[in-house]
């Protein structure tokens, strides 16, 4: 566990983890940017859980906001640690489209 800017995070502290864009996508996808540069595709579909069910309804999939690099919905009651982002989601390259 470790805490930055006053938000404690689940799991070990990884430099260059932290998000700075997310874009809702088709399918209960977002297209996410780290600090790195770097774009990755994650599947939020995968989110088990009753915490994650209100993510099914397109209004609230498509209202995800960042609160300092972490996507969250419903004005932060859901949320994803951006560890678990990185971990969970596969490298998207735009030039391959």
């Amino acid at each position: 566990m470790y805490v930055k800017d006053d938000i404690c995070y689940a799991g070990e502290y990884q430099d260059g983890i932290e998000i700075i864009e997310a874009k809702p996508l088709e399918g209960r996808m977002i297209l996410v940017t780290f600090m790195t540069g770097e774009k990755r595709l994650f599947d939020t579909t995968l989110l088990t859980g009753s915490a994650f069910k209100p993510l099914a309804d397109k209004e609230v999939f498509d209202s995800l906001e960042l609160f300092h690099g972490i996507i969250t919905w419903n004005n932060g009651e859901i949320d994803i640690a951006p560890e678990a982002v990185y971990k969970y989601s596969y490298a998207y390259n735009s030039e391959k489209l």
